[in-house]
């Protein structure tokens, strides 16, 4: 099937979600999730992902629930989870390395009524990814080859992840060049776009992959840090 964009129906859907957000109505509406949503994030993600091998030939993708796509359904059991059932926001996500794909270097988008989020990295650090991290960045070369990145990143009119740490975590100080790297809790590069982007299929398409080589310098250090996990 060949990506020709989401259908202009696909926000308004997403919109009445977020209105009626309960199993009940969902089911009588499953139809319209399978014609708006997923049947064309399918055809997306088998399209998008050879073109995002030109910049990663080992990038993993997959138009399969639990792969590059997600459920629609929350896991309202978690502790701190949001309590209504269905999410109002796609997301889609290409990974790299054998880990976790949300704990390996990604290209990832979601996009909601309210925004087109595009962002590349890794959004939050578990353990094993911020141990690799800090090790990673205790060299001073690695941490100045970093520092550049974002530099970089940010003079192409990109953000990146805020500091989520006050204190330096062990082996790293203030009088450290760049020190301040250490107190990230994730290290990704994002851009917030009109979600209507998603309604033409060939704009959408050339913008996600200008924004994605632009951001790729992260995506390949951070994939580099994830070679160094170490898991219990």
């Amino acid at each position: 099937m060949e990506f020709k964009g989401f259908s202009e129906k696909t926000l308004p859907f997403l919109e009445s979600i977020r209105k009626n957000n309960n199993k009940e109505w969902f089911e009588v509406h499953r139809k319209e999730y399978e014609e708006y949503i997923l049947e064309p994030s399918r055809a997306f993600v088998e399209e998008f992902g050879e073109h995002l091998q030109a910049l990663e030939p080992t990038i993993n993708f997959s138009p399969k629930i639990n792969k590059s796509l997600y459920r629609i359904y929350r896991d309202t059991r978690r502790m701190g989870a949001i309590k209504v059932p269905l999410k109002h926001r796609i997301g889609v996500i290409f990974w790299q390395g054998a880990g976790k794909r949300m704990q390996s270097s990604s290209f990832y988008f979601h996009f909601s009524p309210d925004e087109l989020y595009v962002a590349v990295g890794v959004r939050w650090f578990e353990k094993p990814m911020l141990d690799a991290f800090r090790e990673y960045i205790k060299d001073d070369v690695r941490r100045a080859g970093l520092d550049t990145v974002l530099a970089s990143i940010r003079a192409k009119g990109y953000t990146h992840l805020e500091k989520g740490y006050k204190r330096y975590p062990r082996g790293f100080n203030a009088d450290m060049p760049h020190a301040d790297l250490s107190l990230y809790k994730g290290m990704a590069t994002y851009k917030i776009l009109d979600p209507h982007l998603i309604e033409d299929g060939e704009k959408f398409i050339d913008t996600l992959y200008k924004i994605y080589e632009d951001m790729l310098p992260l995506q390949q250090l951070m994939y580099e840090v994830s070679l160094r996990v170490k898991e219990d």
